[in-house]
């Protein structure tokens, strides 16, 4: 039986690796995570260069501080995603402080609303990559090709209690984007 506490193997291994540095080891991970990594750095940024610096970032600072992860916090991953959405906060607060600085358009409460706004939209993206997939089928059904439980049912092969249960989890786990006080995924 596994420890709740024990990380999953391939993190350690992964962790013990950069931290010998193996560069094996590092496009390994990337080739694992730099679509996570670009995806969440676009989603706050808006924009593909600026996410392309935010992935070279990322990468590097996994590479030069291998030890900054702690496998007991939760998987590598969600620490890579972590790291990511606060890399390209970051980035965000800066480009824009430094817009507002030369008069462009806006205030200081536009830009942390931007901010925010950006925030809980790449929580949300990483919440639904990261859900069960029977959960993600449900929702996008439900949401994209505005099926109601009774249809996602059919369309899913599941009684209609299953198709509510897997629509109420699916939703209770995206009304978590907005919490920016809990911890993990991609704070």
């Amino acid at each position: 039986m596994t420890n709740q506490d024990t990380p999953p193997r391939w993190d350690r291994k992964m962790q013990q690796r950069l931290a010998r540095g193996e560069a094996a080891a590092l496009g390994e991970l990337y080739d694992r995570f730099s679509s996570l990594v670009h995806g969440l750095a676009h989603r706050v940024l808006g924009d593909d260069r600026a996410a392309d610096g935010v992935t070279r970032e990322v990468f590097a600072h996994v590479w030069e501080n291998p030890d900054a992860y702690d496998p007991k916090q939760g998987p590598l991953r969600s620490w890579v995603a972590t790291l990511t959405h606060r890399l390209a906060v970051q980035r965000l607060r800066a480009t824009e402080t430094a817009a507002l600085a030369h008069d462009g358009p806006g205030s200081t409460e536009e830009l942390e609303r931007k901010v925010i706004r950006a925030s809980v939209a790449a929580r949300a993206d990483y919440i639904v990559q990261s859900m069960p997939a029977p959960l993600r089928a449900a929702l996008e059904l439900a949401y994209f090709q505005r099926r109601d439980y009774r249809q996602t049912a059919v369309d899913l092969g599941v009684t209609e209690d299953e198709a509510r249960r897997r629509l109420r989890l699916g939703l209770q786990l995206l009304s978590t984007a907005h919490d920016t006080g809990r911890s993990g995924g991609a704070e």
